[in-house]
C-alpha cells in the first residue's frame, strides 16, 4: 500500500513537471533552470497588433519547485529515508533473508543514481527569486531526520533485521548529506559511499543467512527442540532438516541474541562479520571510515557545520549497537549444542555439513574486498574520480 502511495507522488510530481516545462528530458529542464532569471518581459514585441504575455506563456519557476518536491517525496519513500521510513523496519523483518538483501541493496541504487542525476540537472539555476530554498534542501531536511532516527531507535532494536534496517537508514542519511551538498567532492563522496554500502550490506545479509543455515543442526540450550525430532530422518539427507529450518519466516537468525557465542562454533564467519560491522562503524583503515570522512570533509568544505556534526555524533550513537553485536558473538559463551536426535540417530551427519561453495565464496571475496582495501585504496577511490568526471564531463 505504502509503495503504491509513493508511486502516486512520483507520478504527481512527473505530471506536474511535465505541465509546467513540457519535457521530461533531464537536459531540457537543465537549460529551463539555467535562463530561469531572464526577464520576458524585456522581450521584444513581434508587430503593434500581436502583444504576447511571455510571462503567462512560459513555465512557472515555482511550480518547478514544487513538482520536484514532490518527486522526491516520492522517493524517499522508495529508499526508505526518513521521516518516510515506518515500513522499512516491519517489512524487512517479515520477508525472507535472501529478499530483504535485495531490497536493502540493489532496490535503493537505482534511485540513488536517479536522485544523482536529478539533483545534477535541476540544480544549476539560481532559486533564491522563487522559492525560500532548493528543492534539494528537502533532501538534506531527510538525510538529517534520517541519521538521527536510524541511530537513535537502532538502540532499541532486538531483531536482527530491524536493526539492520535502522543501520540502513543511517547509511542512507549519509548518502543523501553528500547528495544534499551537490559539489564536485560530494559527488565523488556520494558515489565511493554506495560502492561502500552496497559491498558491507551485501556482505552483511550474506553472512546473516550462513550463519542460519549453519546452526540448523544446533538446537539452543533455552529452546525446545522437539519440532526437530518430529522430522523425519529416513536417510542422511540433509532436506528435511533445511525445510524445517527455512519453515522459521523463512529466517532462521531471527533475534540478535541467536548470535550469543557464535565464534565458538564457526569463528570464519564471525571475524567475517566483525569486519563488516566496524566498517559500518567507520573503523580506521576500512572502507567505512574513508566513506564517511570523505562524505563530512565535502560537508565541511561547503559550510554544513551543524549537520556535520550531528552526523558524526550519531555515527558514535550508531556504534553502539554495531558494537553490542560483536560483544554477543565475541564475548560470550555459546548457548548452543547439537541436536541430540540428529546426533543419535547418525554420528556422520554432522561430519557431512558444509555450506555451499557460492556462498562460502562470495563470503571470502567480499571479507577480503574490505581487508584489501586497506593496503590498496587508490583503485576503488579512483574508481569513484573516474565516475564522478564522466558525470561532470557530459
Amino acid at each position: 500500500m505504502l509503495g503504491g502511495l509513493s508511486s502516486c507522488f512520483i507520478l504527481l510530481g512527473s505530471s506536474l513537471l511535465y505541465i509546467n516545462s513540457g519535457t521530461t528530458s533531464l537536459e531540457a529542464i537543465y537549460l529551463i533552470n539555467s535562463i530561469s532569471e531572464i526577464s520576458f518581459s524585456s522581450l521584444p514585441v513581434l508587430s503593434d497588433n500581436i502583444n504576447i504575455d511571455y510571462s503567462s506563456s512560459l513555465y512557472k519557476p515555482y511550480y518547478m519547485h514544487l513538482s520536484l518536491i514532490i518527486l522526491a517525496v516520492g522517493f524517499l519513500f522508495k529508499v526508505s529515508a526518513a521521516p518516510f521510513h515506518f515500513w522499512s523496519p516491519d517489512v524487512y523483518d517479515a520477508i525472507p533473508t535472501i529478499v530483504t538483501t535485495f531490497v536493502a541493496i540493489i532496490a535503493k541504487i537505482s534511485i540513488f543514481i536517479f536522485f544523482l542525476e536529478l539533483v545534477y540537472y535541476t540544480c544549476g539555476g539560481d532559486y533564491k527569486s522563487f522559492a525560500v530554498f532548493s528543492w534539494s534542501n528537502c533532501l538534506l531536511i531527510s538525510s538529517l531526520a534520517s541519521l538521527i532516527i536510524g541511530s537513535i531507535l537502532g538502540l532499541v532494536q532486538k531483531r536482527i533485521k530491524r536493526l539492520y534496517a535502522y543501520s540502513t537508514i543511517s547509511h542512507v542519511g549519509f548518502i543523501l548529506l553528500g547528495l544534499s551538498v551537490n559539489s564536485v567532492e560530494s559527488v565523488q563522496a556520494y558515489i565511493f559511499y554506495i560502492i561502500v554500502y552496497t559491498i558491507s550490506n551485501l556482505n552483511a545479509f550474506l553472512i546473516l543467512l550462513a550463519i542460519g543455515y549453519s546452526l540448523f543442526i544446533y538446537v539452543n540450550n533455552n529452546e525446545d527442540y522437539t519440532n526437530i525430532q518430529t522430522v523425519g530422518l529416513s536417510n542422511t539427507s540433509l532436506e528435511p532438516l533445511k525445510r524445517d529450518t527455512l519453515d522459521k519466516n523463512n529466517s532462521p537468525i531471527q533475534l540478535i541474541s541467536e548470535l550469543k557465542g557464535y565464534f565458538y562454533i564457526n569463528p570464519y564467519l564471525a571475524v567475517s562479520l566483525a569486519i563488516t560491522l566496524f566498517s559500518f562503524v567507520g573503523v580506521p583503515p576500512l572502507f567505512g571510515f574513508f566513506a564517511k570522512q570523505m562524505i563530512l570533509s565535502a560537508a565541511l568544505d561547503s559550510g554544513y557545520f551543524f549537520i556535520t556534526l550531528v552526523a558524526i555524533l550519531t555515527s558514535v550513537i550508531g556504534a553502539v549497537y554495531y558494537l553490542g553485536l560483536i560483544k554477543q558473538i565475541f564475548f560470550f559463551s555459546s548457548d548452543y549444542k547439537l541436536n541430540p536426535s540428529i546426533n543419535a540417530y547418525n554420528s556422520t551427519l554432522v561430519n557431512n555439513i558444509v555450506l555451499s561453495s557460492g556462498l562460502t565464496l562470495s563470503i571470502s571475496m567480499i571479507t577480503l574486498t574490505l581487508i584489501a582495501f586497506i593496503f590498496t585504496p587508490n583503485e576503488w577511490l579512483n574508481v569513484a574520480n573516474i565516475l564522478t568526471i564522466l558525470l561532470f564531463n557530459s
